[in-house]
């Protein structure tokens, strides 16, 4: 038997001839439809195949030695900037006391003259002093502690400053410098006098191990007494320097690098996506008091979270990230060349009390009793969850399943056409049946 016959015996689309076919108008009608609905769904298929979604995975976090960055942005109408002191520790026994790398101290006008920022540089209490007119061998004293280690001029105190350090590091206080010649040159009291009804603004960023720790805005140079931390309230509890409150408004606090506002737009509107609030609950948080005695407290847990873009390869080892962590400039560090981000969410607590004591008792909870005593300021305790969440953008359909996708719409749409056509067809020539008798 010829091959062709064998193949003409296998063939599963017979055909009809020319003649045998009958076109008519409802089945031309139903072809046109029918092209037009199989590109939309076609289209659709293909929009498909081209839309990126986010899909969150749950995971245990493995890193180790890691560090992660802290960014806050927090107003202090009530409080000038002299007054302030940022604080940072872990569990690790890991201090950093008046923190001011990466930090800017915004002085802002007081609150009755609108609390706009003034320029820092002509009002800075520290700037520095020409000291031209003075004898090369002058030695300043310190007066009874030692010289810091940081001082200008080794086992001298040049300035007020270093006058400062060095009672601070034997944990005494200091007040208004009376009687120390620095600070009378410096006119450190006049200058702290022109700002007590001044406000402040907190804001930049500062790098942490990432371990359970807190950080801390209070009032004063911060020192240790025997296994306690304390401050140096004389300044800001004197009443002759105005009346000082923790009044402060949160514009802006993250743990890690923000995420970039393309992927926000994208994927803000979902059940699932990322938006600002959901990293960032303690944004533009406004807190008011009259009592100067007063500490608010903020207890954060914090979630690692990744988001990796279409296209990333391969993770951020953590080994690596955290010997190259110190290299990074501030801001940068989480930010992948890939485009890949490792950032942080947080969920927020906040308690608030008087250090006086007492009880809620104008709050409407006389059974609500508090210790008196404590440190007046804004504290942050974080505290790091073992799990971490990952964020991978991935295609929701593969090429694979456009390719079928598409062949499903065309099968089934001339499918569905055909039995409509044959459905008018059978019905048109049944009625001209029943019209001849």
């Amino acid at each position: 038997m010829p091959a062709k016959s064998r193949f003409t015996r296998l063939d599963a689309f017979t055909k009809t001839v020319e003649d045998a076919r009958i076109r008519t108008t409802s089945g031309g009608i139903v072809t046109i439809a029918s092209l037009l609905i199989v590109m939309y769904l076609v289209w659709g298929e293909w929009s498909d195949y081209r839309r990126i979604a986010v899909h969150p995975e749950l995971i245990v976090d493995k890193g180790r030695g890691e560090k992660m960055e802290i960014h806050l942005n927090i107003s202090f109408p009530q409080i000038p900037c002299e007054l302030l002191t940022l604080d940072v520790m872990d569990v690790s026994g890991e201090q950093q006391t008046g923190v001011k790398h990466g930090i800017q101290k915004v002085q802002l006008a007081a609150p009755n003259l609108g609390g706009m920022p003034i320029d820092v540089r002509s009002l800075d209490l520290h700037a520095d002093e020409p000291a031209s007119h003075l004898d090369p061998s002058y030695c300043g004293e310190c007066y009874g502690p030692p010289a810091p280690s940081t001082a200008s001029k080794p086992g001298c105190c040049q300035t007020c400053e270093e006058v400062r350090e060095a009672y601070a590091a034997v944990s005494w206080a200091f007040g208004k410098g009376e009687g120390v010649e620095q600070c009378q040159r410096e006119h450190y009291s006049e200058k702290l006098e022109a700002q007590r009804d001044q406000g402040c603004r907190i804001e930049g960023g500062f790098r942490v191990n990432k371990v359970i720790g807190n950080f801390h805005i209070a009032p004063g140079r911060s020192f240790s007494n025997g296994m306690m931390h304390v401050h140096d309230l004389n300044n800001y509890l004197d009443p002759s320097q105005g009346s000082h409150t923790f009044t402060h408004t949160i514009h802006h606090l993250r743990f890690g690098p923000q995420l970039p506002d393309d992927v926000t737009k994208r994927v803000g509107d979902k059940t699932l996506g990322w938006t600002n609030h959901h990293l960032n609950p303690l944004d533009n948080t406004d807190q008011r008091t009259d009592d100067a005695a007063f500490n608010y407290m903020y207890f954060l847990k914090v979630v690692s979270t990744s988001y990796y873009p279409l296209g990333w390869k391969s993770p951020i080892s953590s080994a690596d990230q955290g010997d190259s962590s110190d290299l990074v400039s501030i801001g940068q560090h989480g930010l992948g060349q890939d485009g890949s981000l490792e950032t942080h969410q947080y969920s927020v607590t906040s308690h608030k009390r008087s250090l006086r004591g007492g009880s809620d008792s104008q709050e409407g909870h006389k059974e609500r009793l508090h210790a008196s005593g404590g440190i007046p300021g804004v504290f942050f305790s974080y505290d790091i969850s073992p799990m971490k969440v990952i964020n991978r953008e991935e295609r929701t359909k593969t090429f694979t399943g456009f390719l079928t996708g598409v062949c499903a719409v065309i099968g089934g749409t001339l499918t569905v056409a055909a039995a409509i056509d044959r459905g008018f067809y059978e019905g048109a020539t049944r009625i001209k049946k029943l019209h001849q008798r």
